[in-house]
C-alpha cells in the first residue's frame, strides 16, 4: 500500500489546500479485483481546489498521465470542465448516476482506477482506517461499508442493528439480540 501523509485536516486558519498534504492511498497492485484501487480523503469539497494535487500525485506513483477524472456531481462544489497538468488538460465529467462515494481516473495504458473518497471533515481515526482498508483489497466489500465506521451516524452493521438491511427492503436477520438486564 502506498499512503501518502494521512495528516489531520488542516485548520480554517491555515493557506491553500495546495500547500497540505495530500492523502491518498493506492493498492500496489491494482489489479482491478476489488470494489476500489485505493482511497483519497481530500481537505475540501472544492474539485477545482483539489483535484490538481491528487492528478499529480497518481501520475508521479503509477508513472502514467491521468487522462480524464469522473465524479458525482453533487458531492463536490466548484467542479471544473477541465485542470491543467504536466502539458496536457486534464476532462473533469460530472455524473448524478455514479457512486457519490467514488471517483474515477482513466490512466494512460491501463485500465480506469477508482478511488474512495473520504469526506473531509472525516475524523483522523477513522478516515486512516478507511485508507487502509481501501489499498488492502476491497473484495466483495461495498465502499460504503468501508466509509461506514468513517462517516458520523453510519454505524457498524450488527452492533445496534439499524444498519443491516437486506436488498429487498427488510430489516435483516442478523441483528443482535437484546442483552439481558443486569441483576
Amino acid at each position: 500500500m502506498t499512503l501518502l501523509s494521512p495528516s489531520a485536516p488542516p485548520s480554517a486558519a491555515a493557506g491553500p489546500t495546495a500547500q497540505f498534504a495530500l492523502r491518498l492511498s493506492l493498492n500496489p497492485v491494482l489489479d482491478r479485483r476489488g470494489t476500489v484501487d485505493g482511497a483519497w480523503w481530500p481537505h475540501t469539497r472544492d474539485a477545482a481546489a483539489e483535484l490538481p494535487a491528487l492528478i499529480s500525485a497518481v501520475d508521479q506513483r503509477l508513472d502514467r498521465a491521468v487522462l480524464r477524472v469522473g465524479l458525482y456531481l453533487d458531492a463536490w462544489d466548484h467542479i471544473p470542465r477541465r485542470i491543467p497538468a504536466r502539458g496536457r488538460d486534464i476532462r473533469v465529467g460530472w455524473f448524478r448516476s455514479a457512486d457519490p462515494n467514488l471517483i474515477t481516473l482513466s490512466i494512460t495504458g491501463s485500465a480506469p482506477i477508482t478511488l474512495l473518497v473520504i469526506p473531509s471533515g472525516t475524523a483522523n481515526g477513522p478516515a486512516a482506517a478507511a485508507l487502509t482498508l481501501a489499498a488492502a483489497g476491497t473484495v466483495g466489500i461495498h465502499p460504503r461499508d468501508i466509509l461506514r465506521p468513517a462517516v458520523p451516524g453510519e454505524g457498524t452493521p450488527g452492533q445496534d442493528g439499524s444498519a443491516s438491511w437486506e436488498n429487498e427492503g427488510g430489516h435483516g436477520t442478523d441483528r443482535m439480540p437484546a442483552q439481558p438486564a443486569a441483576t
